[in-house]
């Protein structure tokens, strides 16, 4: 008896745990796409006055919204572009990309 609860409680936890990666999964569907268009998203593809609501977009999904906020402005003005999605993508706007920290990490969100 107490064998069968134990399969029957690990069964329902598997199950469970299946059921929650989905839930976050389907949060994110639609939300990336491996082929967007460079042309769409490469330097300059943004005026100045474009840039607070691009980044709005980007910071969207983070627990740093003000930090994010910050970093992107000041990186879009500059490169007058913005990479689509809440992270990654950077390939597509290859100054905010390859513009680095002192310590060479990313400065762009």
């Amino acid at each position: 008896m107490a064998k069968s609860f134990g399969a029957l409680f690990l069964l329902a936890l598997i199950v469970f745990s299946m059921l929650q990666t989905m839930g976050e999964a389907a949060k994110y569907r639609g939300k990336w796409n491996p082929k967007w268009n460079p042309k769409n998203y490469g330097p300059g593809s943004l005026k100045s006055s474009q840039c607070p609501k691009a980044c709005d977009t980007r910071c969207g999904d983070t627990k740093y919204i003000n930090a994010c906020l910050l970093f992107c402005n000041k990186c879009c003005r500059k490169c007058l572009c913005v990479p689509p999605g809440y992270y990654g993508n950077k390939q597509v706007c290859s100054c905010y990309n390859n513009w680095k920290t002192k310590e060479g990490g990313p400065k762009c969100p």
